[in-house]
């Protein structure tokens, strides 16, 4: 049997500490070692409980939660798990959270009641246990610099992720030259962080950036990013493609689905499509590996040991992809 996740829970609430950490028991192979209220409590509650996750909540006094974050990535990087007000400044800071390198930022009930927990536990549990022993990059790194144009072949790049992506698109998108290849992009981003994430990679990234929408067409020179919650996006027709919302059920739990978008990538553009899978804790994203290399597109997904960067197949064919060498290998990938 599989040791526990141990989860230390940060929260300057007592109420809040109490409620979270009441639901996490709840969730099968979840334990609380510990609950801290704040910054100094958790620094040495870590020392002495060696936890594997850390639920952080983002507005705290003395010392934030995003403040602590960035201190905890920088010198003792863990799987992290944030907690925001359901606002415009939560959503910032929750952007800024997951650039940070945290997992996943989940908004705070708006009742402090336990029904309201109930909400997302299931979600909650899924991502506490992919969280433990997560590859974990600490914050710091050297920016991004944007390429050279590039010298387009015509194809067509798919990314998909979970919201623990978030760090790893930036740095991917800080890469990429205001040419680079039409970027369709799922990530499973909580609800109302979709805007404020393009705002914030609008500010620093050379290509165009924007919310896909029904119809628009798809042009080298921008990412679109799929609007979370209420619709699946795909590639209707390569070359000259056009994006379609479609208002199905969800897929293995997600809404937008990484799998329907690569399926319709690989369908529509078959060996001129290419797709990157950043990392999923659920289903979702699998069968549409499973189709892009049905169809014979190029496929970058984690390898199995995720230190050791990725994997690029084609068909039978595969090679190694260092993490370091992800964007350059995406860019070789789309240029003649």
């Amino acid at each position: 049997m599989a040791a526990p996740v141990k989860v230390l829970v940060v929260d300057d609430s007592l109420t809040m500490r109490a409620l979270l950490s009441g639901a996490l028991e709840r969730i099968p192979g979840v334990v609380v070692v510990g609950s801290a209220d704040g910054a100094d409590e958790a620094r040495a509650m870590r020392d002495q409980l060696h936890p594997d996750v850390m639920t952080l909540d983002v507005e705290m006094p003395g010392m934030s939660g995003i403040d602590y974050l960035a201190e905890l990535m920088e010198k003792r990087p863990m799987p992290v798990i944030m907690f925001s007000t359901r606002t415009e400044a939560g959503a910032e800071a929750s952007v800024e959270a997951l650039r940070l390198g945290a997992i996943d930022c989940f908004p705070k009930p708006k009742v402090a009641v336990a029904a309201e927990f109930d909400k997302i536990l299931a979600k909650l549990g899924k991502r506490i246990k992919a969280a433990k022993g997560a590859a974990v990059k600490g914050a710091g790194a050297a920016k991004a610099v944007a390429a050279g144009p590039i010298d387009w072949n015509g194809r067509i790049l798919g990314i998909g992720g979970e919201a623990a992506a978030t760090q790893a698109l930036f740095d991917l998108f800080g890469s990429f030259p205001a040419n680079c290849p039409p970027t369709i992009v799922v990530q499973h981003l909580g609800a109302g962080l979709a805007g404020t994430m393009i705002d914030k990679l609008a500010a620093e990234i050379a290509p165009r950036i924007v919310l896909a929408a029904d119809g628009m067409a798809i042009e080298q020179g921008t990412i679109y990013l799929a609007p979370p919650g209420e619709h699946h996006v795909v590639v209707d027709g390569w070359p000259n493609g056009t994006l379609r919302l479609l208002p199905r059920d969800p897929v293995a739990g997600e809404r937008p689905s990484i799998s329907i978008l690569f399926a319709s990538i690989a369908r529509a553009a078959g060996a001129e499509a290419v797709g990157l899978l950043l990392g999923a804790d659920g289903e979702d994203g699998d069968a549409g590996v499973r189709a892009l290399q049905a169809g014979g597109s190029y496929c970058i997904v984690p390898a199995e040991n995720r230190a050791d960067g990725f994997v690029l197949s084609r068909r039978i064919a595969t090679q190694p992809v260092p993490a370091d060498q992800l964007s350059r290998s995406l860019l070789k990938l789309c240029s003649r």
